[in-house]
């Protein structure tokens, strides 16, 4: 590893950093390794690990030119228990090779080998004077460089080649899969026929209870469904969106605006991007959302707190907009 004064290759110029509860303390201690090292820091703070991940991985991805590009760059740092969840969440976005590093050697070689941009550590399983050296390794080692892998020798040109490669070929993975989708939609009847007519609605796994259909992709339209009782605990989203009730009937609270707003069949509301929300639904409820772009969903607590606050509704002190 090279020495920090004197970095073997331009370190990125800033770091998106989160964690979750488990992650959080270790995370903190990097934060501020990486500021002493006069590197701009984004710390999103803490969250659930899919929440936290998935952001840093939706930042990273949204600034990285080109997947797995070497020039200095805006990089991730995220920390859970094991580090693994987290990584998983911020590889679900195109240009995000993030990996998981217990040690120098798998920082080293993650760099070298994967060009990795988001960095992944174990708040459990990792001290904070290991969890440093292992982030300077991974700040300090260029793609393609000699690594534990190769036992520090040179890599032969196939190989180097091999990785040079892998830049334009990974983002093509699954390219012919969509293509093929991509053509199955244009040649069968339009989307707008078939919204009553054999509509299957997929379950939303992370609430109980709501199940969605996406009809168009970013900016973003789909159907979604709720049974009677469901709650949507607290979140918000990145881009602004509409919403029309078409069978039903709901309660939203705005918490960033201190309203609530009953909805039955015909209503519409628009909430803005970042506006924290909860929802109850009084019957089976069926409405159109449109966001401003991509689908995403950031929570503000958990579930059984929305519930409680529900229940405690008479004392939010929130002005009712019928």
């Amino acid at each position: 590893m090279a020495d920090s004064a004197a970095p073997a290759v331009p370190r990125p110029v800033k770091i998106i950093t989160g964690a979750d509860s488990f992650g959080c303390d270790l995370k903190d201690t990097l934060v501020s390794h990486l500021r002493s090292l006069n590197i701009d820091v984004e710390d999103l703070g803490t969250s659930s690990y899919y929440d936290i991940a998935a952001e840093v991985g939706r930042r990273v991805s949204a600034t990285t030119s080109s997947p797995m590009s070497s020039s200095p760059e805006i990089r991730g740092l995220v920390a859970c228990g094991t580090g693994v969840g987290v990584s998983i969440f911020a590889n679900k976005f195109p240009g995000v090779t993030a990996a998981t590093c217990l040690t120098t050697d798998e920082a080293i070689n993650t760099r070298s080998i994967n060009n990795s941009n988001v960095l992944a550590v174990s708040g459990m399983a990792t001290s904070p004077d290991s969890a440093i050296k292992i982030l300077d390794a991974w700040l300090d080692t260029p793609f393609k460089s000699p690594c534990p892998a190769s036992n520090f020798a040179p890599w032969s040109e196939d190989i180097a080649s091999f990785f040079e490669n892998s830049l334009a070929e990974i983002p093509k993975i699954g390219g012919q899969q969509q293509q093929q989708e991509q053509k199955e939609v244009t040649t069968t009847p339009c989307a707008l026929c078939c919204l009553v007519k054999n509509r299957k609605l997929d379950p939303i796994d992370i609430i109980p209870g709501g199940s969605m259909k996406i009809v168009r992709e970013s900016p973003t339209s789909a159907i979604v469904s709720f049974k009677a009782g469901s709650v949507e605990p607290a979140h918000h989203h990145t881009f602004g969106h509409d919403l029309v009730v078409l069978k039903g009937s709901k309660r939203v609270w705005n918490l960033t605006k201190k309203a609530k707003y009953d909805l039955v069949v015909g209503d519409y509301l628009f909430t803005p991007a970042g506006d924290v929300h909860r929802v109850k639904y009084f019957e089976d409820t069926e409405f159109f959302i449109k966001w401003e772009g991509k689908w995403d969903i950031l929570f503000d607590e958990e579930l059984d707190v929305a519930k409680e606050a529900i229940e405690k509704e008479a004392a939010d002190g929130f002005e009712l907009i019928h």
